[in-house]
């Protein structure tokens, strides 16, 4: 067993007429499960357009799947209700424009997809983290999150009652620096009620 008559990966071989024992694949292969036949489902793009629709039927599982993920890697810039100010803003990275801002209401599913694959402005992109499927039920979820916070009177079932007018959400400051509440004395409360001058 010490000696085998075999070829260890990257040495040299005289067997080969290239001088390599490693053989390159056969041309046109594609490794298990790296097809990707359905561009639409891997980019979002319809040509050089963004598309606008769901590569598969969303139902509850897929809008639970997608809060879920939206909770784990969305949420720490763009909170969880989508109004930019989540944690890590808070804590002084530029703050990401509101999902619910007019632009982003109106854009293309694809554009969402788009932007978790690729990254856009100070957003990195997440392909390694999150799979295209996911990234897909977090779009689904970002547009019922839009929906929830901009749903107009209409879509109400008839005899039931809107508990309270929306949140309005703010556009996109320049920094994302978060600022201190203001009095007209010039006191500031602690968390712990003292006053500070």
């Amino acid at each position: 067993m010490q000696n085998q008559p075999r070829f260890k990966p990257l040495r040299q071989s005289d067997f080969f007429e290239d001088g390599r024992s490693s053989r390159p694949p056969v041309a046109g292969t594609v490794a298990r499960g790296q097809l990707r036949a359905d561009t639409y489902f891997y980019t979002g793009m319809m040509g050089a357009q963004a598309g606008d629709q769901m590569p598969f039927p969303v139902n509850e599982q897929v809008l639970e799947r997608g809060r879920e993920r939206f909770n784990i890697y969305c949420s720490p810039c763009h909170s969880r209700s989508g109004d930019g100010n989540g944690m890590i803003v808070q804590r002084g990275y530029r703050r990401p424009p509101s999902l619910h801002v007019e632009r982003l209401r109106k854009a293309p599913l694809g554009h969402f997809f788009d932007v978790m694959t690729n990254g856009f402005g100070a957003m990195p992109d997440y392909a390694a983290q999150v799979s295209p499927g996911d990234r897909w039920a977090i779009v689904a979820y970002i547009r019922a999150l839009q929906l929830s916070q901009s749903a107009p009177r209409t879509l109400v079932p008839a005899g039931q009652q809107v508990p309270s007018a929306p949140p309005q959400y703010p556009g996109t400051p320049g920094s994302g620096a978060t600022t201190a509440p203001s009095s007209s004395s010039g006191n500031v409360q602690t968390p712990k009620g003292e006053q500070k001058q």
